[in-house]
C-alpha cells in the first residue's frame, strides 16, 4: 500500500499518541499517511483506514466511508472491542502484515432503515450493528406491531425492539439476552427489550432477504406523540409518534473489515468472553 488513512477518536487521549506513532512508522516505510476525525476528510488516494478507538469509533467510521467502500482496520483502545482486529501491543506487527499484503477483507452485512411519518419517508440511514426502537419512558408500556415482508407477525408489548445484524449480535442485542450469531451469517435478529410477556421474550432470527417493519402502537393511555425514538448504531435518535413506521432491510452496501489475524470467530469470542 502507498497511502493509508488514520481515523482517531478525539475523546481518547491515547488515540492521538498512537496516531503519531503509526505515522512515524509508516513514513519510515515510505508510506503516505493522513489523519482525520472521520473518513469523510481522508483523501481519495487512501487505500484503507486504521480506526483507533473502540467499537463505537469503528461504527461511526463505517458510515463515513460507506460510499467509498474503504476497507477498515480497527485498533482497539476501548473495552471488549469485538469489531477491532488489533490490540495496541500488536500494532507494528499488524502494519508489517498490512504493508506486505498479508491480509483479507471481510464484507459485513449492513442494515438500511427508513422512518415513515404520515405515509412520507422523513429519513434514511444505515447501521452495521443495529437499529433499535425504544420507548421514551413517559409511559409504562409500549406496543410495537411487527410485520415481515408485509405480513403481520405480532404485537409486542415491551420497552423496545432491537433489529441487529449478525455483527451486531455481540452489541446491544447481547446485553439484553439475545443470542450470539457468527458475523458471516446474513441474518436479521429481532430482540425485544424488557418484554412484558414470557411468550414474547425470545429473539427471532430472519433471513437477510426479509423486510421487517415496526409500527408504533398506542400507549397505555391512547395515541401519543414522542412515544418512542429510533437510533441507528446508537446515533442521535429520531422521535416516533403513534402510527409511525420504521422499515428495515438488508443494505445493498456493506462494511469492509481488514482481517490481519487468521483466527476463527470462536477463538475471538472465547477470548473476549474471558475478558468480560
Amino acid at each position: 500500500m502507498d497511502c493509508i488513512g488514520i481515523i482517531c477518536n478525539s475523546d481518547l487521549r491515547e488515540s492521538a499518541a498512537l496516531a503519531d506513532r503509526i505515522r512515524m512508522y509508516l513514513q519510515e516505510n515510505r508510506v503516505s499517511c493522513f489523519t482525520a476525525k472521520d473518513g469523510e476528510h481522508l483523501p481519495e488516494t487512501c487505500e484503507c483506514a486504521l480506526v483507533l478507538g473502540g467499537d463505537g469509533t469503528l461504527l461511526h467510521a463505517a458510515k463515513t466511508v460507506l460510499e467509498r467502500q474503504l476497507p477498515l482496520l480497527g485498533i482497539n483502545l476501548g473495552g471488549l472491542g469485538y469489531l477491532a482486529e488489533v490490540e495496541v501491543g500488536g500494532v507494528c506487527e499488524a502494519l508489517d502484515r498490512l504493508l506486505a499484503g498479508q491480509y483479507t477483507v471481510e464484507k459485513r452485512m449492513m442494515l438500511e432503515g427508513e422512518v415513515v411519518k404520515g405515509g412520507q419517508v422523513i429519513m434514511r440511514d444505515t447501521a452495521l450493528n443495529d437499529i433499535y426502537i425504544k420507548g421514551t419512558g413517559a409511559l409504562r408500556s409500549y406496543r410495537f406491531r411487527n410485520y415481515v415482508n408485509g405480513e403481520y407477525l405480532s404485537t409486542l408489548t415491551a420497552d423496545g425492539v432491537i433489529l441487529s445484524t449478525a455483527t451486531g449480535s455481540t452489541g446491544y442485542n447481547l446485553s439484553v439476552g439475545g443470542p450470539i450469531v457468527s458475523p458471516e451469517a446474513k441474518a436479521v435478529l429481532m430482540t425485544p427489550i424488557a418484554p412484558h410477556s414470557l411468550v414474547a421474550s425470545r429473539t427471532i432470527i430472519f433471513s437477510g432477504s426479509d423486510r421487517i417493519s415496526v409500527a408504533i402502537g398506542e400507549g397505555r393511555t391512547g395515541p401519543a406523540e414522542d412515544i418512542a425514538f429510533v437510533r441507528f448504531d446508537g446515533s442521535q435518535g429520531v422521535s416516533l409518534d403513534t402510527g409511525d413506521l420504521v422499515r428495515v432491510s438488508k443494505s445493498e452496501r456493506c462494511t469492509n473489515l481488514i482481517k490481519i489475524n487468521h483466527i476463527s470467530f470462536l477463538e475471538v469470542l472465547r477470548k473476549k468472553m474471558s475478558e468480560s
